[in-house]
């Protein structure tokens, strides 16, 4: 038997606000909202059960280990919504046939939509 993902996990300043931007970004709804941690839930059964958001004093401070790649039929479209959404634009990239632009979110997680 193998493991699966159910919930990425975001350490954070800002629990509402950032649960609030990847609920816009991702459809997830939310399920629990305190000033200390959110939860929001996945609307259908595609992907991850769940995203978590975890009040901790520190701000990030170096790249991320580990990041969330999404997928859009229309990419730069999606780019200039994810930007009205509080995101921005870090980096163009290509290789090993494809391309995707690197971005942050709101606290400076990386993320790269593809």
């Amino acid at each position: 038997m193998a493991s699966f993902i159910k919930f990425v996990t975001f350490d954070c300043v800002d629990p509402i606000g950032l649960s609030q931007f990847w609920s816009e970004v991702t459809g997830y709804v939310p399920v629990e909202v305190r000033d200390d941690f959110a939860a929001l839930a996945a609307p259908d059964e595609r992907g991850v059960r769940g995203i978590l958001f975890w009040k901790v004093p520190e701000p990030k401070t170096s790249k991320n280990r580990m990041h969330v790649d999404l997928a859009s039929k229309n990419g730069d479209a999606e780019i200039e919504r994810l930007v009205n959404l509080g995101a921005t634009r870090f980096e163009r990239c290509e290789g090993n046939g494809a391309s995707w632009t690197v971005m942050h979110d709101p606290e400076g997680n990386e993320f790269c939509l593809g």
